[in-house]
């Protein structure tokens, strides 16, 4: 018995250990191909994540339904809200994080008779990030995308304008797709 616990730790320990060396191998990777610097790389992550707790430390913001992307200090949030002063709220606390630039956000009202659910938005984002990864031209590490009742957001800093649009081609190319915002940026721009 005591056998069974101690080989139970020691396994429990190495996958411990194994995930710890994934992610910091994928921040070291994700690092090396932004094409934002290291300081504005910790910077943005600093602003998201004080953005994050604003939303989980108000009682009128849904945490789960709002996300928030920083790139160069500029504030991007995404989602669903069920109401105006949610939305209203979520924009008004970015914007007061310390540091952020500007907010930007694409949040459509809820709507509960809609056909395209959770797992709809799941599976439409990955066939995108897959074409994102398919295409060797495009730093497919380098953009975010979020599926909003099927409609397609696309964040980040990417190397050039054709990139931005294979991206958003990509993008509304597959099906099932009702829109593709893109809020990418070419670097240095």
């Amino acid at each position: 018995m005591r056998q069974q616990y101690v080989m139970g730790m020691v396994v429990r320990l190495v996958a411990v250990l194994l995930l710890m060396v994934t992610a910091s191998g994928c921040t070291v990777y994700s690092a090396a191909v932004d094409e934002r610097n290291v300081k504005t790389i910790a910077s943005d992550t600093k602003l998201k994540l004080a953005i994050e707790k604003h939303f989980l430390d108000d009682s009128l913001v849904k945490v789960l339904d709002i996300s928030a992307f920083v790139y160069d200090g500029n504030a991007y949030l995404t989602g669903e809200y069920d109401t105006q002063a949610e939305r209203q709220r979520a924009i008004e606390l970015a914007g007061k994080v310390r540091g952020v630039r500007s907010v930007t956000s694409y949040l459509l009202v809820k709507n509960k008779k809609d056909f395209c659910g959770t797992t709809d938005n799941l599976a439409l984002a990955a066939k995108v990030k897959r074409a994102l990864i398919e295409d060797k031209d495009i730093w497919a590490t380098n953009i975010n995308v979020e599926a909003v009742q099927c409609h397609i957001v696309l964040l980040g800093i990417v190397g050039s304008k054709v990139q931005v649009r294979k991206a958003v081609a990509h993008a509304e190319a597959v099906t099932g797709v009702r829109s593709v915002e893109s809020y990418l940026r070419v670097s240095g721009k």
